[in-house]
């Protein structure tokens, strides 16, 4: 278990406090804390992430509770939700998700993990998405848990194998893609964000959602 230093410490209740008036009379004070300090355990595991371990906490904490209140059905949904796994969450799923969320233009939300979540997001991704405008600069890789598969309407896997759950009432789909882990240049990658671009406009479509940009 990694250490908490007083400053960390602090930041962790911080994080408990502020979340727990976000969710209040969802979830209680006890729920918030462990599932903060799970996910900083969790994410402390990634030693790059280290100088912005309290941001990212902060943020996954926040979208795993509210993951786990629309699976439980304490918040309804107002659009659906879309969940892209596939292994360390730095390339196929990262680009997916951006996507989505750009193409969509909030009409969804979307979540991406991995299975075996990588240090940091694979630069040349981060590269080739920033020259079509889309800055994924925030974006960290996150691990796949059990309460966002149970939050999506759709889960689209991508070559993660059997390590996402399945439960009934879902979509699934797995996308057959290059890994930019594998990519030697930048329009290796290119290709591969092409080949995504395509799959989540049919995906939207399928999913009622307008297309935007």
């Amino acid at each position: 278990m990694t250490p908490v230093n007083i400053d960390l410490e602090q930041q962790l209740i911080r994080t408990t406090d502020r979340l727990t008036r976000e969710f209040e009379g969802v979830f209680g004070v006890e729920t918030v804390e462990r599932f903060t300090r799970e996910t900083f355990q969790t994410l402390s595991e990634t030693a790059s992430v280290t100088t912005f371990l309290p941001l990212f906490c902060d943020r996954f904490t926040r979208d795993r509770l509210r993951a786990l209140a629309q699976a439980d059905n304490l918040i309804a949904k107002d659009r659906p939700e879309v969940l892209y796994v596939c292994v360390h969450n730095a390339g196929r799923s990262q680009m997916a998700a951006l996507l989505t969320a750009h193409l969509a233009e909030g009409r969804v939300n979307v979540r991406s993990a991995g299975s075996d979540p990588a240090e940091h997001v694979n630069p040349l991704v981060v590269e080739a998405m920033t020259e079509i405008g889309l800055d994924m600069s925030e974006e960290f890789p996150k691990p796949l848990t059990d309460e966002v598969v149970r939050a999506a309407d759709a889960v689209i896997t991508m070559g993660c194998g059997d390590s996402c759950p399945i439960y009934p009432g879902k979509k699934y789909e797995d996308w057959d893609l290059s890994d930019p882990a594998g990519a030697e240049s930048l329009e290796q990658v290119r290709v591969i964000r092409e080949d995504i671009r395509g799959r989540v406009e049919a995906l939207l479509l399928e999913l009622g959602v307008r297309v935007g940009a």
